[in-house]
Formats: C-alpha cells, structure tokens, sequence
C-alpha cells in the first residue's frame, strides 16, 4: 500500500497542530488524522469517536507497527514543510473538513 497524497491543515490551538488527509494507492482516503502536541513532543491520532462511555474509540488505524511508524513519519515530515512555508493556520474553533 502506498501513501499517495498527504495534505494538512494546520490550527492555531495549543495542543492541536494540524488535521491531515491521506490518500493511500490514489483510491481511498481517510480524513480527520491529528497532529497534537503530546507530553514527549509531536505524536499522530488516527480518526476517532466518542463512545457511550466517554472513551474514544480509533475508527481507522495501521495494523502493524511497522506501517504505523512509516504512516506517522510522512505525515510529521509533510507537517513540518507546510510550517517551513509559513503557510497561516486556521483560527481555533473553525474546521476545516
């Protein structure tokens, strides 16, 4: 499988940094994968939802560890060359997709 477009989004809130949208083989995308400052630096959420609980339940994510980790490195890479391009990100409370 592979990771044909990564797109992003970025926020302006403290620990929410970007949405990302992931195009894999150029026929299916999955939307709504985070970019949150976590307590060790920059760390990937796949899409989740709140479940009746008040947990949250992941509603796509890698299978391997391997594929998590080359899944996170593209999108952590593509994060940090739409900062370099300075590009504003989009004001807290307005979402974007």
């Amino acid at each position: 499988m592979e990771i044909t477009e990564v797109r992003i989004h970025l926020r302006n809130e403290d620990r929410l940094k970007a949405f990302a949208t992931v195009t894999f083989d150029g026929v299916f995308v999955v939307h709504n994968m985070k970019v949150v400052n976590g307590n060790k630096g920059l760390i990937v959420c796949m899409p989740s939802r709140k479940i009746k609980d008040g947990t949250y339940k992941d509603i796509a994510h890698p299978i391997t560890n391997e594929f998590r980790h080359s899944l996170e490195e593209i999108i952590l890479r593509t994060y940090n060359e739409e900062l370099a391009k300075g590009t504003a990100p989009a004001p807290a409370g307005i979402d974007e997709e």
